[in-house]
Formats: C-alpha cells, sequence, structure tokens
C-alpha cells in the first residue's frame, strides 16, 4: 500500500497547504493510521481511504505547526536564498504563488481542483474518490476555478498597487 501510493499522498499533503518541512511526517501519519486500521480497508479502495484519511491530516497538521510556529513558515519557504538557474527560480515563484492560491480557497473546493487539475484525475474519479455524485464533484469543480481566478485576480490588483505605491 505504501509503495502504490506514497507518492500521491505526499504530494496531496503538500497541495492541501502542509508544509514542506511537515509533509514527510504527515505522510507517515496517513500510512500509520492505515497500518493501525488496515482490517477495516476493503480491498481495492486503499487509496480511497488513504485519501480520506490524508484530508482530516492535513489541517490537523497545519493547526500543529501554527501552534508550535509563531513565524510565518509559508513565507520563509517562498524565499529561495540558494542562487540558480533563472528558470529554477521562475518555478520556485510560481509553485509558491500557486501554494498561497490553493491555501486560501475553502478545503472541499482546494480538493477538487487539485485533484482534477494537478493529479490530473477524471471527473468519474475525483467523484468517486470524494464519495461524491458525479454532478457535485462537476460543481465544486467549476466554484473552485471561479474561486482560483477571483484570487488570482486579487493577488494581481493587490501587488499592482504596491508597486504603484513603490514608484510614486
Amino acid at each position: 500500500m505504501v509503495q502504490a501510493h506514497h507518492d500521491f499522498i505526499w504530494r496531496l499533503l503538500r497541495r492541501l497547504g502542509v508544509a514542506s518541512a511537515d509533509t514527510d511526517d504527515a505522510t507517515q501519519r496517513v500510512f500509520m493510521i492505515a497500518a493501525r486500521r488496515v482490517a477495516d480497508i476493503a480491498v481495492g479502495s486503499e487509496r480511497s481511504f488513504l485519501f480520506g484519511t490524508a484530508l482530516r491530516v492535513a489541517p490537523e497538521t497545519i493547526r500543529a505547526a501554527r501552534r508550535q510556529a509563531p513565524l510565518d513558515d509559508e513565507a520563509h519557504e517562498r524565499r529561495d536564498s540558494s542562487p540558480g538557474p533563472e528558470e529554477l527560480t521562475a518555478q520556485s515563484r510560481a509553485r509558491a504563488v500557486l501554494e498561497e492560491l490553493l491555501s486560501a480557497m475553502p478545503l472541499e473546493l482546494r480538493t477538487v481542483l487539485v485533484l482534477f487539475e494537478l493529479e490530473q484525475m477524471t471527473k468519474n474519479e475525483v467523484a468517486e474518490l470524494l464519495e461524491l455524485p458525479v454532478g457535485t464533484a462537476v460543481s465544486r469543480l467549476r466554484r473552485a476555478r471561479e474561486e482560483f481566478r477571483s484570487q488570482l485576480k486579487r493577488r494581481n490588483a493587490r501587488l499592482g498597487r504596491r508597486q504603484g505605491d513603490v514608484s510614486a
């Protein structure tokens, strides 16, 4: 189960807002829970069980990190102090913006968007994994895309005002 689903769960936790420093521990926690409950997991639904567990572990991990570290971990993660090629820097910035936008979205919308757009699952797979009717999954995906665009517009407007204030 770990070999088959580790990478998916790790990526999912990161995209659900778990800080990079906490992702390995959160991933391990998901699989430890699965190991304790292995008798409860129906054959063929391992991924679904792990997904549901990750959805519960992610917010718990985020809350615990906020309680333990008063510093802004996300801002620290976005700073790339090591010099590198321009392409790596651009990718790092884009990833930070994506994480910022996703973290501002409600979990139910973020989850659908991550599974469909980033994990490249079909609408039917997303619906099955979330145990939703396909129409509900499609509706959430539409709302998630709208929310993402809205967050991006607000971010761009905010940055545009700041740049204008600095040059004035």
